[in-house]
């Protein structure tokens, strides 16, 4: 089985990155977001970018580094529905694309064990 990263830079830096994709392009979080939630698309995936800044200023700040890890963690189990509807989605799409959204779903996994390997070795020195 695949060692699973523990690198809090790394982590902070992943959802500083998306954060900024969320802002600078929009559309295609837009699409994924699901549309049982109330409001705009825009909204929530302007919401998400905030919350993936804010979990980044978290795990960067030794401080606040377990708790933002965790919070991180439920992050990923939070917004997987989106993964899936995406997926979904994809069933009307070339191969490549269904492929890629499918693909995606497991990759969450390793997110989530990530975070919550950050939060447990947080403070250890």
């Amino acid at each position: 089985m695949a060692r699973v990263p523990s690198s809090p830079l790394m982590l902070a830096g992943l959802l500083a990155g998306a954060a900024v994709l969320h802002a600078v392009v929009p559309a295609p979080f837009d699409a994924m977001v699901p549309r049982a939630l109330p409001g705009s698309p825009r909204r929530w995936t302007y919401a998400s970018g905030v919350a993936e800044l804010a979990l980044a200023a978290g795990i960067a700040h030794p401080r606040s580094r377990r708790v933002a890890a965790q919070a991180a963690a439920a992050f990923f189990v939070g917004v997987f529905p989106a993964n899936v509807k995406t997926a979904a989605d994809a069933r009307r799409s070339s191969p490549a694309v269904r492929a890629a959204a499918v693909a995606r779903l497991p990759l969450q996994v390793p997110l989530v064990l990530w975070a919550r390997r950050v939060s447990r070795t947080a403070g250890a020195h």
